[in-house]
């Protein structure tokens, strides 16, 4: 069950130009029910009546780090606590990652790079092998690499510009790593000789979701993703996060998601 508590900051850090990390002291009562691709819902002020979901970047001991840009009023308000304040917190909401596989692929595009932190800790801890797929706007986006780097087998970074990593997408990363699993070659779902594929998790623009979950399917390679959409109540009480799956539901991403498997989602909606 969420739970909604005030948490006292413990620690605030400004990672870039961009991004914030902030770690509350959430009880056990909190952290010891999130799995990871989780978020929670955080009260930004007396005057938004709206709280604002921020995916969680890591847990442990009762403490709880989320990442997150400055993209608005509330999340401006956000940065500048400082620690020793306390917060409306509400979480851990949504349904997250499954981890079954015997090796991941752990994607990350911007913002959707935190939640993948604390699902390659989760996997790495249950001597699943995880590498991961890292890609940024430009070096002045660059974060929480050495993070990954403590719990992945490897780690590759791409940039738009080339500014940090290489230049290039983070798809491309995606089809290096499956094209590898099959030695080479283009590899197809159909192959009879196809061997075991690392499973995808992404987080990002929907544009890069759409084109991992293009690229799994492609290969045959099993996906989840977890969507980025506005939210207003978090717990699937009003609309605003309404999403189309591919057999003509509708869901929320909020309590439904925000991880689905790539196959559920209608990505020409």
């Amino acid at each position: 069950m969420p739970v909604q508590k005030l948490c006292t900051v413990a620690e605030m850090v400004r990672l870039n130009d961009y991004a914030y990390s902030m770690t509350l002291e959430a009880g056990e009562d909190l952290t010891s029910q999130i799995s990871c691709g989780q978020f929670v819902h955080i009260k930004c002020g007396h005057s938004r009546l709206l709280r604002r979901p921020i995916s969680i970047c890591d847990w442990q001991d009762g403490l709880l780090r989320v990442v997150f840009e400055v993209r608005g009023e509330g999340t401006e308000w956000l940065s500048r606590r400082k620690a020793g304040d306390r917060l409306d917190v509400l979480g851990p909401l949504g349904h997250g990652f499954g981890l079954s596989a015997g090796k991941i692929l752990v994607v990350g595009g911007g913002i959707g790079v935190p939640p993948m932190l604390g699902t390659a800790k989760a996997a790495a801890a249950r001597g699943i092998e995880v590498h991961a797929a890292l890609g940024f706007r430009d070096a002045g986006h660059r974060m929480l690499i050495q993070d990954f780097a403590e719990h992945c087998r490897s780690v590759q970074v791409v940039s738009d510009d080339g500014s940090t990593g290489r230049k290039g997408f983070v798809t491309e990363l995606v089809e290096e790593h499956l094209a590898g699993a099959c030695g080479g070659g283009e590899g197809c779902a159909s192959c009879p000789d196809r061997p075991e594929l690392p499973a995808v998790l992404a987080c990002g623009p929907k544009p890069m979701l759409r084109a991992v979950a293009a690229l799994c399917a492609r290969y045959g390679a099993a996906c989840q993703v977890s969507l980025e959409e506005r939210m207003g109540c978090g717990v699937g009480a009003c609309l605003v996060c309404a999403c189309k799956t591919a057999d003509g539901h509708m869901k929320h991403v909020c309590k439904d998601g925000p991880v689905f498997d790539a196959k559920e989602v209608d990505w020409d909606d």
